[in-house]
Order: structure tokens, then sequence, then C-alpha cells
């Protein structure tokens, strides 16, 4: 079983096709009526853990179990470094694995750097890019997070773009106007034919570890002003096609109901998917 997304607009075109009542001035403003399906993606994000070798093997068997035929989506593992190879050979092709991030440095003297084409040869695709606890702790700047981007993509790699507000940000009605400045320059270089290859996670800074959890209706309203400013990037159709997933201490209580809204199209977990039981049922959310 495999959850498919339409776009809002799309879904309203389809509305009025098969209906024979007077179309509302919304209605009206439809001019595309081609379907745009997008795959839901469930991933989860490790960050610094779990401790040892041996409980990341436990972890991730007992997520990967979770994974069946009847999942309504895709599903990802961003884990440490240190645990890529032996995670990949516990999932195999149930879960995708990836790396939390890479830095553009190609090669050379760069003590502790990780770069694309290294992962890459250690079958890794994914990268995490501008989470952000990278962005605060670890002072990456939106042209830093931005090169990794584009190594990802020239090595033909994909790449989980992170972007969100502060509290005080959100506070202030800045919500929509930061994330339009970090996609900007997230994917600055980035052409319309790439954009396959990059997924747009939103993850409002002041639900990150907090517990505090944007509603539905918050997320899917930023969420629709980042599908917009795709839109103004790279066209309709990009912007219609392009996965974007909701990261904020997403939980088994509250991923149904973003789930359920027309414009988040998957998760990106933090605490709960050290959880197999938790992220079990955050992959197999009810639709």
């Amino acid at each position: 079983l495999t959850i498919m997304k339409l776009s809002f607009a799309s879904s309203l075109a389809l509305a009025t096709s098969a209906s024979a009542f007077v179309a509302s001035p919304a209605f009206n403003r439809i001019s595309s009526t081609e379907l745009f399906e997008r795959k839901a993606f469930i991933t989860g994000n490790w960050k610094l853990n779990p401790a040892t070798k041996g409980e990341a093997i436990s972890l991730a068997e007992d997520i990967a179990r979770s994974v069946t035929d009847t999942s309504p989506g895709e599903v990802g593992l961003f884990v440490p470094f240190p645990f890529i190879e032996t995670v990949q050979n516990i999932c195999g092709d149930k879960i995708t694995i990836g790396a939390e991030m890479i830095t553009p440095e190609m090669n050379g003297a760069f003590t502790g750097a990780i770069s694309a084409p290294m992962l890459k040869s250690c079958g890794v695709q994914w990268a995490l890019a501008g989470h952000s606890e990278r962005r605060t702790i670890n002072k990456e700047s939106d042209e830093y997070i931005n090169a990794q981007c584009l190594k990802l993509i020239e090595n033909d790699m994909s790449v989980i773009l992170c972007i969100g507000e502060t509290i005080i940000e959100y506070e202030s009605n800045l919500a929509g106007a930061i994330c339009e400045i970090q996609l900007k320059k997230g994917l600055s270089g980035i052409s319309a034919d790439q954009m396959d290859r990059v997924v747009i996670a939103y993850e409002p800074v002041w639900a990150i570890g907090t517990g505090k959890v944007a509603t539905p209706e918050i997320a899917q309203t930023v969420h629709a002003q980042i599908r917009s400013t795709l839109a103004e990037m790279y066209g309709q159709d990009i912007a219609d096609s392009t996965r974007i997933l909701y990261g904020g201490s997403v939980s088994p209580g509250s991923v149904d109901g973003l789930m359920a809204k027309p414009d988040i199209d998957g998760a990106l977990v933090g605490g709960a998917s050290l959880s197999a039981e938790s992220f079990g049922r955050i992959i197999n959310f009810q639709a």
C-alpha cells in the first residue's frame, strides 16, 4: 500500500471536472488539470544516538520489522557515520540509509571532513543538509549548506534540505519569510532538472526536541508557502512534484493529523525514531 499525495491545486481541478455545480472564484483560478503524485516519505534522524554499535543493530532490526508491504510510503534513516554500513546491511531494500551531513570539501587537509564521493562509494545516496542543529551549534551558514547540496547533486546523490524558523521569528510572524530565504539560498545553483533529487524538510526550531509540535494547520500553512516559493523559483510543475516533510517532535499521536494535510508529504523524525515502537507507528501512519 502506497499513499500518494496530490497537489492541492490539482485536487481542486479534478473536483471541478467531476462536478456539475458552478465553480467558486478559487476554483476558477485553477489552470492545470495535471495530477502531481507525491509518495509519502517517513524518515528518522538518529542524531548522536545510540551509544553503541550493538544498540544500533538492535534498533535497526526492530525498525526494519515494522516496514511491511502495507506500509503507506517510503522509509529512510539518517544515522551516525560509524553505523551506516551496519544499518544498511540490516535494512536492505526496506529502508533508505543516509548520512546526517556531509562537508563540501572533496579532499585534502580537512581533518574530520566527510565528502559526498566517500559516502557514495559506501553505497549512500542520501544526506541531510541544513538541519537546525548544524545551523545553530555548528554555525553552518546558508552558503555552506548550499555548497553541501551542490556537492550531493553533482555526485548524483539526493538531499533533504532542512529549513525553519526560531521561536522569536515565529512569534514575529516571520516563518514564511525565513523559510523563503533559506530555501532560495539553499537551492541556489540547483536547476529544475535536478530538483527530483531534492526533498525539503520544514522543521520549526522551536518544536525540535521540545515536545512542542506545530498544529497540522500551522504546518500546512507553512508547507503551502514553501510550495508557493518553489513554484516561483522553478514553476508549478516542479513545486507540485517536490516532497515537503514536516520535522519537529513528530510522535505517534501527531503523525496522522499532520499526514492528512495536502502539502505534508512525510516526516523527519528525531527522538521518536530511537524507539522502534514509536517510529513503527509513525511509519505506518493512518491516512
